[in-house]
């Protein structure tokens, strides 16, 4: 088992990829995203329930690279546990480490139904093979699709981070989008929304497209009414955590202020997303659980206090952006405009 995965690692690292997380022999090994920009911290993992710490502690993050923590947990589940009744019990534990990221509960799902208790270790290293490769063709797929709705000269805006090191390496959602614009020799600008409480923005897409030399402006969150207003953006592409049957969006909170200015000033707000990332088995954003953060996250900025001792905070981590809002919902499979119940059952149904 463990040749096959070294090999696929072998296979990625021969790629231009910022790689999240990846096996080693019988650990896997992740970048601690909380330690970035200034730190390049990588953690050795050797147990899920270290995983699941990790995964709360938002060490990984990104609905994509939550998919393959939830893949290469339960590959080192397999490693660990020499029947089935074990193995299962540890992807319920990573499947309750962050619930409104769906893609991490779906591909938990998917290598752990339908084992085979005298082969069970084989058949996960195939699937987690597998999934692999399909997240990264998703990424370079939806890059594609994205790439063709930004024109040369654009200044596109972001919020929260949906980049490689939320995904597969390559992009993952919406830095997919623009790094393939950018690969096509189109001349463009982002804006960077920092991302408060956690500066997703500031300290992991800022670094990120350095790091692919796309000219970029970072801007407090509070500024992006006055950014949008001024015709100082061309488009808006977020990534997503969850995209309900209806259209409705989760996605880090305040991308519906976001949504809201841009609808209001007549600017394209496209959410980047997968198939795995669409739940058809959800009809609304209504239904759609909000993790809710700890109030201490909101309370400190770079691990100092900002306010009164005893102030009381409130952080949910994501909030739901209503389908009226967007324009479209770029996927592997192409660009989905409205009706969007309608078009994302037949596309994903």
């Amino acid at each position: 088992m463990t040749r096959l995965v070294n090999s696929l690692v072998q296979e990625l690292r021969e790629r231009e990829l910022l790689l999240p997380i990846w096996g080693e022999g019988e650990k896997i090994i992740l970048l601690d995203q909380t330690q970035l920009p200034f730190k390049t911290v990588y953690l050795e993992i050797y147990t899920v329930s270290e995983l699941c710490t990790a995964i709360k502690d938002m060490t990984i993050r990104g609905s994509g690279a939550l998919g393959l923590a939830g893949a290469w947990g339960a590959y080192l589940a397999s490693l660990k546990n020499d029947n089935l009744e074990a193995l299962q019990r540890d992807l319920v534990a990573l499947k309750a480490t962050r619930p409104t990221a769906v893609n991490l509960a779906k591909t938990v799902d998917e290598i752990g139904t339908d084992l085979d208790p005298r082969q069970f270790k084989e058949q996960v290293v195939q699937r987690l093979i597998d999934i692999v490769h399909r997240q990264l063709n998703f990424e370079l797929a939806l890059g594609e699709a994205g790439a063709a709705l930004i024109h040369d000269g654009d200044t596109i805006m972001t919020h929260c981070h949906s980049g490689a090191l939320a995904g597969a390496g390559y992009g993952g959602r919406a830095l997919s989008v623009i790094r393939r614009a950018w690969e096509q020799g189109k001349k463009i600008s982002v804006l960077v929304n920092e991302t408060r409480p956690f500066l997703q923005g500031a300290r992991i897409t800022a670094w990120e497209l350095k790091r692919l030399g796309i000219p970029f402006t970072l801007i407090t969150d509070n500024m992006s009414g006055f950014c949008l207003e001024k015709g100082m953006v061309n488009l808006v592409v977020v990534g997503s955590d969850r995209v309900a049957r209806n259209g409705d969006l989760a996605n880090k909170v305040g991308t519906y202020l976001h949504a809201l200015a841009a609808h209001d000033n007549n600017v394209p707000f496209y959410t980047a997303t997968s198939s795995h990332t669409i739940d058809l088995n959800t009809p609304s954003g209504d239904t759609i659980p909000v993790e809710m953060r700890p109030a201490e996250e909101v309370l400190t900025l770079a691990g100092q206090p900002i306010a009164e001792p005893g102030t009381k905070a409130l952080y949910p981590a994501f909030d739901i952006t209503p389908y009226r809002l967007i324009t479209g919902i770029i996927t592997e499979k192409g660009v989905i405009y409205p009706p969007y119940e309608k078009n994302l059952v037949e596309m994903f149904g």
